[in-house]
């Protein structure tokens, strides 16, 4: 887990991809906001649990001891935790369908457009 000191607002970012969530941290960081990286669900429940919540959740969908879908179950179903707003970034090939009834704000595929999720932070925050 590493956390970034930014003059912003807080985006936790939930990836098993040691590579992707460095790479996020360094781009949001330089975009201006406060970055905390986390590896699976279990460590973004720990982290939630622990720090004041963020303003917005990057999840990544497929992880190994708790995927993004256990994790948004759990997310929704925690009052303190159910308004943080989720932007889903996977490079799984999943159909909307399949990621709409978890109720996230957006759905994003990796490779990510680093435009697209800079203009979608924006939006949502």
């Amino acid at each position: 887990m590493t956390e970034s000191n930014g003059p912003a607002k807080t985006l936790l970012v939930v990836d098993d991809d040691r590579g992707i969530r460095e790479a996020l941290e360094a781009v949001l960081f330089d975009a201006g906001y406060r970055v905390a990286c986390v590896a699976d669900g279990v460590e973004a429940l720990e982290w939630l649990r622990s720090h004041p919540s963020p303003s917005l959740i990057l999840l990544d969908l497929m992880m190994p001891r708790m995927d993004g879908w256990q994790f948004r179950a759990i997310q929704r179903a925690d009052p303190a935790l159910s308004g943080i707003p989720v932007v889903v970034i996977t490079a799984g090939d999943f159909p909307r369908r399949r990621v709409e009834p978890m109720g996230v704000a957006r759905y994003l595929t990796k490779p990510l457009d680093i435009e697209v999720l800079l203009q979608t932070i924006q939006e949502l925050v």
